[in-house]
């Protein structure tokens, strides 16, 4: 499913680096520098810090959830081996029950 999804985004990301080769001013006010750049360059650097910093958003923002899902699991696999245990003494019981009184 993933490929089906990277391949054509892939595809368009290649094919717009290679059609965009012409080179531009970069400049950022105050500042007096210019950086002379592709333009695939100068678009594509920029989308990729935005995702990235929008994937770490989303992955912090995701933390409390997580830490409560661990918790609850933490939780279940205790109270999982708490039934074993009571379903053991409980077999363990009857057990004894069916072997009668010892003489």
């Amino acid at each position: 499913m993933r490929l089906i999804l990277f391949v054509p985004l892939a595809a368009v990301v290649v094919l717009f680096a290679l059609s965009n080769r012409q080179a531009v001013d970069l400049r950022l006010w105050p500042f007096d520098i210019t950086w002379t750049a592709p333009l695939s360059l100068a678009v594509l650097v920029p989308a990729a810090f935005a995702f990235l910093l929008g994937a770490a958003i989303v992955w912090i923002a995701d933390l409390p959830a997580r830490r409560r899902g661990w918790s609850a699991r933490r939780r279940a696999e205790a109270l999982q081996k708490e039934l074993d245990r009571i379903h053991d003494l409980e077999k363990a019981a009857a057990a004894d029950r069916l072997a009668g009184p010892a003489t």
